[in-house]
């Protein structure tokens, strides 16, 4: 039987955006996301981290260093009772300078590369999960993958570019709100929203 997930953006989203960090020590999550977690989590919904990743492929850093990144991510959830299911990211940009990452792929957000691979990695049912995000890159990855999908409204979004698949689902201002708007809302009334 597959699981249904919830697909979160990491910057900006789950943690303060702090442009191409890989630190540990800066990495905390945003206010308003744990209780959230939790309900979802309780629900049976995995959490699965997918994130763009273009300093690599910019020569901000080296992949090896997003490692201690998940590792961090992993211990921030344990430590408020969570469990990560999955930490994908996109180290590739078109417009890159590191060899070999400097390409336009199918895994950088808005396509859904990323979360199609956790789905067949983790046996996951995307018709019942959600992609959660900032931007309306990470609500198009997740409507291409299949999904449902939020917009976190915190400000994040500046470009606004609009599309078919550039629709959430839901518009929230945190993942507490968003949660209790997916738990609390069925499909027949997702499909007037």
């Amino acid at each position: 039987m597959k699981s249904k997930a919830v697909f979160l953006d990491k910057d900006g989203t789950l943690i303060p955006d702090i442009p191409y960090n890989v630190n540990p020590e800066l990495i905390t999550l945003e206010n308003n996301v744990v209780e959230g977690l939790k309900s979802l989590q309780e629900a049976g919904y995995k959490h699965i981290v997918v994130s763009n990743q273009s300093g690599v492929a910019r020569g901000y850093f080296t992949e090896d260093r997003l490692l201690a990144v998940h590792e961090k991510m992993k211990a921030l959830f344990v430590d408020n009772g969570l469990e990560l299911y999955g930490f994908y990211y996109c180290p590739h940009h078109p417009e890159g300078i590191t060899e070999g990452y400097d390409k336009d792929c199918s895994c950088r957000k808005p396509k859904p590369g990323m979360l199609l691979k956790a789905a067949k990695d983790l046996n996951i049912d995307l018709s019942q999960s959600w992609m959660v995000g900032d931007i309306l890159n990470d609500v198009e990855a997740g409507n291409r993958a299949g999904c449902r999908s939020v917009l976190i409204d915190n400000g994040n979004e500046t470009e606004w570019v609009q599309g078919a698949y550039r629709i959430p689902t839901l518009t929230c201002n945190s993942i507490n709100e968003a949660a209790r708007l997916m738990l609390n809302t069925n499909a027949h009334e997702l499909a007037k929203l």
